[in-house]
C-alpha cells in the first residue's frame, strides 16, 4: 500500500495526501489492535516501521531522518502505546456499557463475592482472573484488560 501511495505523493495535495495515508495504512494497523498486547518484540518492530514508512511518506523524509519529530506532528503514538490506548478504550467501553456484549464484562475488587472490604476497593482497580500460564490466555482480553 505505500508504494503505491509513493508513485501518486506529488500529483495529490499534501492535505489529501495525509488523509489517504491515514485511512488506508494506520487503519490496516489498528484493525485488531487490541489483541496485540503482549505480542513478540521482533513483531512489535515490524508493525513500528510500517508506522515510521507511513510517516516518512507524509513528510517526504530519508530513511535516515529521524522520525519522532514527524509522529508529533501528526498525533501518531508509537506501536506499544497505541496498542495500550486501544485496550484502554475497550476497557472503558466495557466499564460503561457501550461495548458490544462479547467482550463481557469486568469486576471491580470490590465487588468479588466472598472478599472482605478493602481499603484498595475505593481506587478503582479490577479483579485480574486467575488464568493458566499461557501465552494465548494472558494475550485475552479479560486478563489484558485490568
Amino acid at each position: 500500500m505505500l508504494r503505491q501511495l509513493w508513485q501518486i505523493r506529488r500529483s495529490v495535495p499534501t492535505d489529501t495526501f495525509q488523509m489517504l495515508v491515514v485511512s488506508l495504512v494506520l487503519t490496516r494497523l489498528d484493525y485488531g489492535n487490541s489483541v496485540l498486547a503482549g505480542l513478540l518484540v521482533y513483531l512489535v518492530r515490524r508493525l513500528q516501521s510500517v508506522l515510521n514508512a507511513a510517516a516518512r511518506l507524509t513528510y517526504h523524509l530519508r530513511r535516515s531522518d529521524h522520525i519522532t519529530d514527524a509522529l508529533v506532528c501528526l498525533h501518531w503514538l508509537r506501536m506499544p502505546e497505541r496498542v495500550q490506548y486501544k485496550i484502554d478504550v475497550l476497557v472503558h467501553k466495557v466499564l460503561h456499557g457501550l461495548a458490544l456484549q462479547y467482550l463481557g464484562s469486568l469486576n471491580y475488587v470490590a465487588d468479588l463475592p466472598d472478599r472482605r472490604p478493602l481499603h484498595s476497593a475505593g481506587t478503582n482497580r479490577l479483579a485480574e482472573p486467575p488464568v493458566k500460564l499461557t501465552t494465548v490466555a494472558n494475550r485475552a482480553f479479560p486478563v489484558v484488560g485490568p
